[in-house]
């Protein structure tokens, strides 16, 4: 007699297959070829998520798509660049983009919006600035003249 599938595991021993006899062995499950375990999500697969806005259960596959990194990449190249010119655009596009993600907690492209808000508003406060000081400057030479 052939010791079972079950026997041969706990020895280490190479399982012996016959034609037409049923595996015994239990407790162990093999995915198909090409199949995930169970549990696994498949790639390019979200774990779903359940979030509740406005006292009702919001079921998702994965956060929405934001202009976060157009945002940030803007009022990157406007602190070089664009100033104002694009610092402007820089901030409207981070303030949508900070509506999608607050709906969201621990949504991916929050920080990046944030960041992308705070350099605009910086580069806007100086430009600002430095037009106030031409402005002055202007003021000033035309009174002593």
């Amino acid at each position: 007699m052939q010791p079972s599938i079950e026997d041969q595991t706990k020895q280490g021993q190479p399982q012996q297959v016959v034609i037409g006899q049923v595996p015994t062995q239990t407790g162990f499950a093999q995915p198909v070829m090409g199949q995930p375990y169970a549990g696994q999500p498949q790639m390019g697969q979200v774990n779903p998520q359940v979030f509740s806005v406005g006292g009702q259960q919001v079921f998702t596959t994965g956060f929405p798509q934001t202009s976060a990194t157009v945002a940030l990449v803007l009022s990157i190249v406007s602190i070089f660049f664009g100033g104002i010119c694009l610092a402007i655009p820089a901030l409207i596009v981070a303030n949508e983009a900070l509506k999608v993600t607050n709906q969201y907690p621990g949504h991916p492209d929050a920080s990046n919006a944030n960041i992308a808000r705070i350099i605009s508003i910086i580069i806007i406060g100086l430009t600002v600035l430095v037009i106030a000081g031409f402005g002055l400057l202007i003021i000033i030479g035309m009174a002593t003249a």
